[in-house]
C-alpha cells in the first residue's frame, strides 16, 4: 500500500494491463469529470463493492470484481484523503497487503 503521485499514476495507467482505477468521489464530482477507464465506486459503498460476489460486481460496476491478490488497485478522490480511506477499508477486506 503505497501512495503514488499523478506522474506515477499516468505512466501506470499507459504500461499496465491489470490496472483497477477506482474514482471515490461523490457522483456530483464525477459528473464535472472523471480519468478515463476509472470505474466510480463512491467512498461509502467502497466496503459493499468489494464484498460483492464477483457477479454481482461485474453487474454493477461493469468491470470484473479483483481478485484479492490483484497487483495493481488504485484508489483516487480529489485531494488523497478518501482515496486512503478506500484503501484502508480494501485492506480490511483482504485486498493490497
Amino acid at each position: 500500500t503505497k501512495e503514488i503521485s499523478y506522474e506515477d499514476l499516468k505512466a501506470l495507467l499507459g504500461n499496465s494491463q491489470n490496472l483497477l482505477l477506482v474514482d471515490v468521489r461523490t457522483k456530483e464530482e464525477v459528473d464535472k469529470g472523471c480519468i478515463p477507464g476509472s470505474v466510480h465506486i463512491p467512498l461509502d459503498t467502497v466496503e459493499a463493492a468489494l464484498a460483492m460476489g464477483s457477479e454481482e460486481f461485474k453487474a454493477k460496476y461493469g468491470v470484473t470484481k479483483p481478485p484479492l491478490d490483484v497487483p495493481e488497485l488504485v484508489f483516487h478522490c480529489q485531494m488523497g484523503k478518501r482515496g486512503g480511506t478506500a484503501t484502508g477499508k480494501a485492506n480490511e477486506l483482504g485486498y493490497l497487503k
